[in-house]
């Protein structure tokens, strides 16, 4: 035991003595680092080496900019993304019943006519962009909702990294009594897989992953790769427009084959466009970014698309991913969607059918569904038609990718 004084006390502590001829400094209170210090030397190297496995997370993986966009756009939503805390936990698209089956097609459905004789129908949902998108979970309730409320094309993508989850949905459809004939998929590889030998590669392990025996439409998704990313070809030494051609020599050699009926280009402007055409298969369709606020740039790549029997697909017609909130206020499509009874996006999806071109909006909502595919039920006057063309003149601002500098 402590020994004690007389008063029931400790007796005072001695005082320290220091070993060392140095000043004693025991008793004294480090001095605290300043904020700038803090900065320079914990905070900085701290955010350098997240940024750093970040960076290395992502070039590790076989395609990096779509798990990059599987990462970002659910975390632009507040929702933690499946590629970092697994698939399955995301809310959203609700479980299908297991009693559903197939709905009747539209009434007036149409059609774009493709170079193999098959019919494009001119509605589609696409699958990217959007939280629950990336969840495998809930792309395979959306898909598979689609086809069982009559709706028939599915826009995937090597880049969206959902093609499993849309091969096991298409599956389940055609268990329960849709047929694959009606079916119609497309998908798309990315530059960074261009090249002759990657594309007969990539187009094999597309049938393996989506359990498919042939893709209706396989696209070309961009004309070349962005600035630090390569491929198979541009390793070889050779230009964009070198790679574009030997990946169209593989679509057309697949197309040969029958393991895809059709080929096509995705973002491609009439450059890019021009010198496909006579090389191997036809070109059969040209997907682009297209609404009613498109530049006359645009349009001019449409109208040449179309009189050169090319096929439009209309991704973003409701205005865009930054721009929808926009289009769906305007005062003119308000004023139109008042006088048919129908919602701006109703309006907007019927005009760019009646422009010709092909739509896939993007949703995993039933109802949404639902009411998208009610779309054929409007239809606009040619004066209505004629106003929502010369919205791209009054209404400016609206974002767009200008593909015509791509190399």
């Amino acid at each position: 035991p402590a020994p004690t004084c007389s008063n029931g006390n400790l007796p005072p502590t001695p005082p320290t003595t220091c070993m060392h001829p140095a000043p004693c400094t025991s008793n004294l209170q480090p001095d605290k680092m300043s904020v700038k210090s803090i900065v320079i030397w914990r905070i900085i190297p701290g955010i350098v080496l997240v940024l750093a496995a970040t960076i290395g997370w992502f070039a590790s993986h076989e395609v990096p900019l779509g798990l990059f966009f599987a990462t970002v756009i659910p975390l632009f939503s507040g929702i933690l993304p499946p590629s970092i805390v697994g698939h399955g936990k995301m809310e959203g698209t609700p479980e299908v019943p297991d009693d559903l089956m197939p709905q009747p097609r539209p009434e007036n459905e149409l059609f774009l006519d493709l170079p193999d004789h098959k019919k494009m129908p001119q509605q589609g949902i696409g699958m990217c962009c959007r939280a629950t998108a990336y969840d495998d979970v809930l792309v395979y309730r959306t898909v598979l909702w689609y086809l069982l409320l009559g709706g028939r094309h599915i826009d995937g993508a090597h880049l969206y990294l959902n093609h499993k989850a849309i091969g096991k949905a298409i599956a389940e459809a055609i268990r329960r009594g849709v047929t694959r004939e009606d079916i119609f998929f497309t998908t798309k590889i990315f530059p960074t897989h261009f090249g002759y030998e990657s594309t007969m590669t990539n187009a094999q392990n597309y049938l393996q992953e989506l359990g498919l025996d042939y893709i209706d439409l396989v696209l070309l998704h961009f004309p070349s790769t962005f600035p630090g990313s390569s491929s198979p070809c541009k390793k070889e030494g050779k230009t964009p427009a070198e790679c574009r051609k030997e990946t169209w020599k593989a679509l057309s050699a697949l197309r040969q084959k029958g393991l895809i009926k059709n080929a096509g280009v995705s973002n491609f402007a009439l450059k890019h466009i021009l010198e496909l055409q006579g090389l191997g298969a036809p070109i059969a369709n040209n997907q682009i970014q297209f609404h009613p606020f498109e530049p006359d740039h645009v349009m001019e790549t449409v109208d040449y698309c179309q009189k050169n029997n090319i096929t439009i697909t209309a991704y973003s017609p409701l205005g865009g991913m930054m721009d929808k909130d926009r289009a769906m206020a305007n005062e003119v499509l308000s004023k139109l969607s008042t006088k048919y009874n129908k919602r701006v996006s109703d309006i907007m999806l019927r005009w760019a059918i009646q422009r010709g071109c092909a739509v896939i909006p993007g949703t995993g909502n039933p109802e949404h569904m639902k009411e998208n595919l009610s779309v054929w039920e409007l239809r606009l006057t040619d004066d209505d038609m004629n106003t929502i063309n010369q919205l791209k003149h009054s209404a400016k601002g609206f974002s767009h990718i200008d593909v015509r500098s791509a190399a």
